[in-house]
């Protein structure tokens, strides 16, 4: 017995240590974005892929991820969409500061929610996602499924050169910050030109569509297939069939769908028509038909989040975000680092853009602090001549009212797309204390002054 003794101990030892954490290292590489046997592409991405690695959990787990940086630039992880703690949020300048090239820092992801989320850097942004750097989180709800497989589907759009190269030349572009933003020539799928997805006749996907483009809004059709809604950024909602089987959807945002294929072999093509409508990927439907007796529409609602959804509108703290600026707008003149200034110094400083008369940056004064628990009422007004996706860090709030309209379905996001002349009003109880970014996820338009935060104390 007294020889067995220290292996037993050992064996509990190992049972008690903590996990070792998932090392995600940002570092460069290449991959095939023209065509599938085409020149490769210089890019950087998580473990040197893109998307970076797909990361699954369950609802309620923490995840330990170890982030390690192989780049020449600082970095940081976001994790885009979970209620986190706030040290975890990864806004570089605002919750930790940036990590340097060779260095590493240890985030711990605790998801309330399930659902689709993704992860990306928030140091340079606007530069770093467009040469790769994002991935999926895919957070699991407990209990049986209503489905057979998940299909992640990540659309992206790339600026490429002649070479077949990431135009690195146009980085930066004022043109692109006081426009739409950064628009790409060629689109993938979860880093592919044109995936194929094999699937059997009859069976049900769940379909977790993210949009990680800088700055294009996708309309995405599904032509033939039905697809139902289930769930927008993460939080479900009540199921309906997808209008014209078209999806629209814009940077940051994610619906989650479930289809029922039919039960004969044949091929769907899924088009992105943003533009001129073209092939993005499609579902090749081969093998043994899956036999199914409850076709769609059944209950296929997802089990509700934790969510704090009781919001106290009489008692709410109310705070406009008024946008303003870019080309062809009205602003003539902004804030910035607490000078007024007019449009010629702007420029010259990469300011375009404000909220609330500020072209902000992480060093302003906080827009608001509000008391844990409280509930914020904000009406989103968009002065200007471009569309915008408004985001708001650590929250999940509910669309109210558009243009005075109330909404009808009950609809809880982490990013809401505000087209021109347009006002949305959101509201959610700020439940979660720390610093917190509010900004547009057209990534250029957020670098060149759409950006503010807010306190929860």
């Amino acid at each position: 017995m007294g020889l067995m003794l220290p292996a037993l101990v050992g064996r509990a030892a190992v049972r008690a240590a903590e996990p070792e954490p998932r090392v995600l290292t940002a570092r460069k590489g290449r991959a095939a974005l023209w065509e599938t046997d085409g020149p490769l592409t210089d890019i950087w991405g998580y473990d040197g892929r893109v998307p970076g690695p797909l990361l699954t959990m369950q609802q309620g787990e923490t995840l330990e991820v170890r982030f390690k940086n192989e780049l020449e630039q600082p970095s940081t992880i976001h994790w885009h969409g979970i209620r986190i703690e706030n040290a975890y949020d990864g806004v570089a300048g605002l919750t930790q500061p940036a990590v340097e090239p060779g260095e590493t820092f240890d985030y711990r992801i605790k998801a309330p929610d399930a659902g689709t989320y993704w992860y990306h850097p928030h140091n340079r942004s606007w530069e770093q996602l467009a040469r790769g750097l994002y991935g999926v989180l895919v957070v699991e709800e407990p209990g049986p499924k209503a489905y057979d497989r998940d299909v992640v589907l990540a659309f992206d759009d790339w600026r490429l050169d002649e070479a077949r190269q990431i135009d690195v030349a146009s980085l930066g572009a004022m043109h692109d910050w006081a426009h739409a933003g950064r628009l790409g020539n060629v689109l993938t799928v979860n880093g592919q030109p044109y995936p194929r997805f094999p699937a059997r006749p009859g069976e049900r996907l769940r379909l977790r569509v993210v949009n990680t483009a800088n700055a294009r809004i996708l309309t995405i059709r599904f032509s033939g297939l039905a697809p139902h809604l289930v769930a927008l950024d993460g939080q479900p909602i009540a199921p309906e069939l997808l209008a014209d089987e078209t999806l629209v959807i814009s940077p940051s945002q994610r619906a989650d769908l479930m289809v029922d294929l039919p039960t004969e072999a044949r091929t769907f093509t899924i088009e992105e028509a943003s533009g001129q409508p073209f092939a993005a990927c499609e579902f090749v439907l081969d093998g043994d038909p899956v036999a199914r007796t409850t076709p769609l529409p059944e209950d296929i609602s997802l089990p509700a989040n934790p969510l704090p959804t009781a919001l106290d509108m009489d008692g709410a703290l109310t705070q406009d975000l008024l946008m303003e600026g870019g080309a062809m707008g009205r602003m003539s003149g902004a804030m910035l680092k607490g000078e007024q200034r007019g449009m010629r110094e702007l420029v010259d400083a990469g300011k375009v853009w404000s909220f609330n008369g500020i072209a902000g940056s992480h060093q302003d004064p906080a827009a608001f602090t509000v008391a844990r628990g409280r509930t914020v009422r904000m009406p989103i007004i968009n002065d200007t001549r471009w569309p915008h996706a408004i985001h708001v860090h650590g929250h999940h709030f509910k669309v109210v009212s558009r243009n005075g309209a109330a909404v009808a379905r009950e609809e809880w996001r982490d990013t809401v797309l505000a087209d021109p002349g347009e006002r949305v009003e959101i509201a959610f109880v700020a439940d979660n204390p720390g610093k917190w970014m509010v900004h547009c996820h057209m990534l250029e338009h957020q670098v060149a002054g759409m950006m503010s935060w807010f306190e929860v104390t």
